[in-house]
């Protein structure tokens, strides 16, 4: 969802690079920008040089184009070398699509966070039909479970696969890459243990989606986990980075271009994220709500089968964190379907 952003956050570098081309953030590191077939139409890989070649932050979508703009990276700003490793940040195709593509073609290690390569390994296997109860239960109609399910949860399969090894970081983690030192930071909410990498001594922070301009990442919870708090899990990782990251480092995010304001940035999602609240429970005080009802108080734009997907998610999110913090109560229906109130 579109956010305004203050004026106080900076944005060094205005232009991003087209698909196939590079811009230089920094000595021997490199911002790249690839293809994706949907409203939100990128995401930011980024390189790091070293002895042997470039580490690569994430790979984006398993499709044609995206392969094409590796093909033209490696044969111009890349300079014919070999990507050394791949760091995948989270489990979601846009990340790490082409991370069994890449790791087979370069021999080169996959370093993940546990929790991500196991998402990715129980996406690849899962029947995404399987999602139809938690759709039940929260009020979705028949027609619009099989759109979401069959046309919206699609892009989980844009998948390259995965090799059977991953190198696991975790939080607190070193990775020295080139001329670089990298403290590995990981947070849920969008993705259960996503990584960032914080350059510290070069003043570059690798956020993810963790934090952007522009848009707030969606927060979700997951059929595989209904009654889960990512929410929450979300607002205590922004604390956390707030507490532990300089405000004046250059933000470098999975989508939409690198910034500085970090700290005014977040105190946006988190205000952000109090407004979908708000408006949530002052929907349920007036009567009680399925999940479906709550969509159109948060999200008041036409969405289609992919969007309504993540909107849905996202909904549930807040109605849980609500009902954890006890601002709204649910109940089941006698037609089996769950209902909040504030």
């Amino acid at each position: 969802m579109l956010i305004e952003t203050r004026e106080a956050i900076r944005f060094p570098h205005p232009e991003p690079p087209p698909p196939g081309e590079a811009i230089e953030i920094a000595p021997g590191v490199l911002w790249a920008r690839f293809p994706l077939p949907f409203r939100l139409d990128h995401v930011n890989i980024y390189l790091i040089e070293e002895d042997q070649g470039w580490a690569a932050i994430d790979t984006g979508i398993a499709l044609d184009d995206t392969r094409a703009a590796w093909e033209r990276l490696l044969a111009g700003p890349l300079r014919g070398r070999p990507l050394t490793r791949i760091v995948a940040t989270h489990f979601h195709p846009d990340h790490m699509g082409l991370v069994g593509w890449l790791t087979e073609r370069f021999a080169a290690p996959l370093h993940m966070p546990r929790t991500e390569f196991l998402y990715a390994l129980a996406i690849q296997n899962s029947a995404i039909a399987a999602n139809r109860p938690f759709f039940e239960e929260r009020g979705l109609p028949p027609d619009a479970i099989e759109r979401v399910t069959h046309q919206g949860f699609g892009y989980l399969r844009l998948v390259s696969g995965l090799p059977t090894q991953n190198h696991r970081i975790m939080a607190g983690d070193r990775l020295d890459i080139g001329d670089h030192r990298l403290e590995v930071l990981t947070g849920g909410g969008h993705a259960p243990e996503q990584a960032m990498l914080d350059a510290r001594e070069a003043g570059l922070f690798f956020a993810a989606d963790q934090v952007m301009t522009k848009i707030s990442p969606n927060i979700s919870v997951q059929a595989m986990e209904p009654d889960a708090d990512p929410l929450a899990e979300y607002l205590g990782s922004l604390a956390a980075l707030r507490r532990t990251v300089p405000d004046d480092v250059l933000v470098l995010p999975g989508h939409h271009l690198p910034f500085q304001g970090l700290h005014t940035r977040i105190a946006e999602l988190v205000d952000h994220h109090e407004q979908r609240c708000a408006a949530i429970l002052d929907s349920c005080r007036q009567a009680p709500r399925t999940a479906t009802e709550l969509v159109p108080v948060v999200f008041r734009r036409a969405l289609d089968p992919h969007q309504m997907g993540f909107a849905f998610g996202e909904v549930v999110a807040h109605v849980n964190y609500m009902l954890h913090l006890g601002e709204l109560t649910q109940h089941r229906g006698a037609d089996g379907v769950l209902r909040v109130a504030g």
